[in-house]
C-alpha cells in the first residue's frame, strides 16, 4: 500500500488484521468520533492571530487504543503552518517542467510537515486549467493532464517518503472559483476519463493516501457524495486503497449521503458527521457496516504510514532551512517564463548605473492567495529588493508606480534599463472563501463547535455571526480573490506600458500572476516580457539574477495565450450548470485552426537549440520516442523537450494532439544531448463510453517532438499500431 511494501515492518497481511483488531475495541462512539476534524478557529486567531491552520488541523483519534489522529496541514506552494519556506505557486513550478525538481520540493514540504507536527498533506492540487479566469489556477500546475499528473504525482510521491500522507485534491471538476459552492458539471463518460480524472488516476495509482472530495456538484450530486466518484471510479475502478476526506465547512450537505457514497471523514469540523452520524446509526439509518468500513480505511493508512521507519530525524530547524530558501530560489529561477526578447534585449549588461523599476508590485510582498493555500514565510525577497541587493549600492535604483506616469516616462529616456513590474495580487485572483459572506460562512461552523462540545465558543460566534450579518453578503466577483473578472492587466497598468514603451530599448516587463493574462493591447509596443508569477520568498532574487544573465531561462509556458479571449471556452462564475466537454487550452485552438499568440510549452532561452533525427519505436507496451537535442548558442542552458501524440484519420473523434511525454535536459553550449522518451501504451488509449473501457485504436499515429505545442516547430514521425 501506498507504496511502502518494502519499508512497512508490518506485512498487507497484519495491517488487515491490526486494524480488524483495534476496530472490534472500540465503541460505536469512538468509531464515529473517528471521522472528524476539530478545528478551533477561535483559539487559532486568539493565539496565533491566524484563524485557518498555523497548527495541525487534528481529528480527534482514540488515545486509549493508541489510535493517533490525522494532523492536516494545507499547502501547495509550502506548509501554511507556521514560518515556512515559501516556494513559488505549483502554476509556476509546472511552468518548470521539472519533475525532479517538484520532487525536491515535495521532500522540502514533508520535512516541514513532519518537523511541525503535521502527518497529512493537503496540498496535492490537481484541479485542471479549463479557463485562464479560475480563481485559483496558481494552485495546479497548467491547463494539460498529462502535465498535471506528472508534477502532482512527483509532489505526492516526495511527500509521502517522509511518513506525510498526501492528499489529491479537489476531487473533481472543481475548475470554477466563485461558483464552486452551487455549481453543478455535466460532462460525457469521455470528457470525464480523458480530461478531467486521468491525472488524479494517475496519481492516486501512485499511491497517493488521500483524496479530498470537491465542493461543487457532478451529476446533480455533490461531489463529496458522489458515489460514482467516490466509490466506482476512485476504489473499484483505480484500486485506492487510503482513505477520502472532505472540503472544508461546506463540502458535505448530507452526512448519510456521504458516508454511503464512500466520504470517510468530514473535515475541519463536525458538522454532518458525530453526533448525526452517531444518532444515524443508533436510528438504524446508516449502517454500522458503513462507518466500520470508513474506520478502516482510515486505520489501515494510519498503519502503513506509522510502521514505516523514518528515513531522519526532524528538528524544527528544518523549517525554512538554508537548504530549503535556496531551492525555492532555484524553483523561482527555473520557472519564469521569457516569451519575447526582441533583439536579445535580456539579459542586462551588468555595468548598468541607473535602473529604473516600475509598478507598485514592484514593492509589495506578493506570494499569492491570501486563501487556504498561503504561507506565511519569514521573509520575502520583492523584485525592488532583489534588484537592489543584487546591484549594490554603486547602482542607482529609481521606483515609480502608476501614480507617477509623468516621471516615469522621463526618467525612462535617462536610465540604463526599464524594468516594469504589474500582473495581480490576493485582490485580483485566489481563493472565495465562503458563498454567501461571513454570516453564511460562520451558520456551519457554529453547528461545529455545537456539536463538538464548546457553548461558550458557540455563543461567542452566534454573536459575531449577528454583528457581520449587515452587509456581509458580497456579490459575486466583488470579493479578495475569487475568480477573475478580466483576463487582461488594469488600465492603470497598461497605461504605464503604453506611456514608457519604446522609449527605453532595454525595457522588459514582468509579470506577477498565477495564470494566463492578456497581453495583446501592449505586447508588440515592449522589446522583452518575463512570466515571473507568484515567485515565492526569493522571487525577487531570482529575478534579479535572470534579469541580469547569471539565470538563463527555462521554463515553458503551461498554458496557451490566445489572441483573443474569443478562443477560450465558455466560463461563467453564476451559472447553476455547466458542461465540460474534450476541448480546451491547445486542444482547443487546434480544433479551431487558430493560431495561438503563443503556444502551449513556449518559452526562451538567452541560448538557441536545433531539433532533429526523431526516431519512434512501438516497443512491448510502449512507444520509444528519440530525438538530438542541440544546443547551437553561446550559453549553457535547459531545454524542454515535448512529445505529442495525435492520429490520422482516428476511428473516434479526437483532439489533434496531446502531450504525452516531456523532458528536462541540461545542454553545455555547442554540445548535443540525445533525448530519449517512452510513452506507455495506456497514455495514448481512449475510452469508450459503450463498452465503459479503455481501447488503442489501431491505425497511424503521429508522433510529435520539438520546443513546443507549435506544429511549425515539431519533428514528425507515423507509426502504424495494430490492435493488441
Amino acid at each position: 500500500m501506498f507504496n511502502k511494501e518494502s519499508r512497512c515492518t508490518l506485512s498487507h497481511t497484519e495491517i488487515e488484521q491490526r486494524a480488524d483488531e483495534l476496530l472490534k475495541q472500540m465503541t460505536l462512539k469512538e468509531k464515529v468520533w473517528l471521522l472528524n476534524g476539530n478545528w478551533d478557529m477561535i483559539i487559532n486567531q486568539m493565539k496565533y492571530n491566524n484563524a485557518y491552520n498555523p497548527t495541525p488541523i487534528a481529528t480527534n483519534g482514540v488515545k486509549r487504543l493508541g489510535i493517533t489522529p490525522i494532523k492536516f496541514t494545507d499547502g501547495p506552494r509550502g506548509v501554511v503552518m507556521g514560518k515556512s519556506t515559501c516556494f513559488p505557486v505549483s502554476m509556476a513550478r509546472g511552468a518548470s517542467f521539472d519533475r525532479a525538481m517538484e520532487k525536491r520540493i515535495g521532500d522540502a514540504i514533508g520535512k516541514e510537515a513532519r518537523a511541525q507536527g503535521a502527518n497529512f498533506f493537503g496540498g496535492v492540487c490537481v484541479n485542471l486549467l479549463r479557463h485562464p479566469a479560475w480563481g485559483r489556477a496558481q494552485e495546479t500546475y497548467g491547463e494539460d493532464p498529462f502535465l498535471v499528473g506528472e508534477m502532482g504525482k512527483s509532489l505526492a510521491e516526495a511527500v509521502q517518503e517522509h511518513n506525510v500522507m498526501a492528499c489529491v485534491k479537489h476531487y473533481a471538476f472543481n475548475n470554477i472559483e466563485n461558483s464552486r459552492f452551487f455549481v453543478d458539471v455535466q460532462t460525457d463518460d469521455r470528457t470525464m476519463h480523458e480530461v478531467y480524472l486521468a491525472h488524479f488516476k494517475k496519481i492516486v495509482q501512485a499511491g497517493a493516501a488521500s483524496v479530498m472530495g470537491a465542493y461543487n456538484r457532478f451529476r446533480g450530486d455533490q461531489a463529496c457524495e458522489s458515489r460514482l466518484l467516490l466509490t466506482e471510479i476512485l476504489r473499484e475502478d483505480w484500486g485506492f486503497e487510503g482513505f477520502t476526506i472532505s472540503d472544508f465547512i461546506f463540502g458535505v450537505r448530507n452526512g448519510k449521503k456521504a458516508i454511503e457514497a464512500g466520504l470517510d471523514v468530514e473535515m475541519p469540523l463536525p458538522i454532518h458527521y458525530q453526533k448525526n452520524l452517531l444518532k444515524a446509526v443508533k436510528d438504524g439509518e446508516v449502517a454500522e457496516s458503513v462507518v466500520d468500513q470508513a474506520v478502516l480505511r482510515v486505520l489501515r493508512t494510519l498503519l502503513v504510514f506509522e510502521n514505516t521507519p523514518d528515513p531522519m530525524a526532524y528538528p524544527e530547524e528544518l523549517v525554512a532551512s538554508q537548504e530549503h530558501v535556496a531551492l525555492a530560489r532555484e524553483a523561482a529561477e527555473k520557472s519564469m517564463v521569457l516569451i519575447k526578447n526582441e533583439g536579445q534585449t535580456l539579459p542586462f549588461a551588468k555595468s548598468v548605473k541607473r535602473v529604473l523599476v516600475l509598478g507598485k508590485l514592484a514593492a509589495q510582498e506578493n506570494t499569492g492567495d491570501h486563501g487556504s493555500s498561503r504561507v506565511y514565510a519569514p521573509y520575502v525577497i520583492t523584485p525592488l529588493e532583489g534588484l537592489k541587493k543584487y546591484l549594490g549600492q554603486g547602482v542607482e535604483i529609481l521606483h515609480r508606480d502608476e501614480a507617477q506616469i509623468a516621471e516615469a516616462q522621463k526618467l525612462a529616456g535617462e536610465v540604463d534599463c526599464v524594468v516594469i513590474v504589474t500582473g495581480n495580487d490576493f485582490n485580483d485572483e485566489g481563493e472565495y472563501v465562503s458563498p454567501g459572506g461571513m454570516e453564511e460562512m460562520l451558520k456551519p461552523v457554529i453547528v461545529g463547535y455545537q456539536n463538538m462540545g464548546k457553548p461558550f465558543k458557540t455563543a461567542l460566534l452566534k454573536r459575531q455571526a449577528k454583528s457581520k450579518a449587515a452587509g456581509s453578503q458580497s456579490p459575486v466577483g466583488l470579493s479578495p480573490g475569487g475568480d477573475r473578472q478580466n483576463l487582461s492587466l488594469k488600465p492603470e497598468q497598461r497605461a504605464l506600458i503604453q506611456a514608457v514603451a519604446g522609449i527605453n530599448p532595454n525595457t522588459v516587463v514582468c509579470l506577477v500572476c498565477g495564470s494566463m493574462i492578456m497581453i495583446d493591447a501592449w505586447a508588440e509596443k515592449v522589446p522583452a516580457i518575463l512570466y515571473g508569477w507568484y515567485s515565492g520568498m526569493e522571487g525577487g532574487t531570482a529575478l534579479a539574477r535572470l534579469l541580469f544573465g547569471d539565470v538563463n531561462p527555462s521554463g515553458k509556458l503551461p498554458f496557451t495565450i490566445p489572441t483573443s479571449v474569443d478562443h477560450l471556452p465558455y466560463f461563467s462564475s453564476t451559472d447553476q450548470e455547466i458542461t465540460y466537454d474534450l476541448y480546451h487550452g491547445y486542444t482547443l485552438l487546434d480544433k479551431k485552426g487558430v493560431k495561438p499568440a503563443y503556444p502551449f510549452g513556449f518559452g526562451l532561452s538567452y541560448t538557441t537549440y536545433a531539433y532533429r533525427d526523431l526516431r519512434v519505436k512501438h516497443q512491448g507496451q510502449s512507444l520509444e520516442v528519440t530525438v538530438e537535442v542541440s544546443n547551437t548558442g553561446a550559453r549553457d542552458g535547459e531545454e524542454i523537450v515535448q512529445v505529442y501524440v495525435g492520429m490520422d484519420n482516428p476511428r473516434v473523434e479526437r483532439q489533434d494532439k496531446l502531450l504525452k511525454g516531456f523532458e528536462k535536459v541540461a545542454i553545455p553550449a555547442g554540445a548535443t544531448a540525445e533525448v530519449k522518451i517512452s510513452i506507455p501504451l495506456d497514455e495514448v488509449r481512449y475510452y469508450d463510453m459503450q463498452e465503459k473501457k479503455w481501447r488503442l485504436e489501431p491505425g497511424t499515429y503521429r508522433v510529435m517532438a520539438g520546443p513546443s505545442s507549435d506544429d511549425g516547430t515539431l519533428l514528425k514521425s507515423e507509426l502504424e499500431i495494430s490492435a493488441l
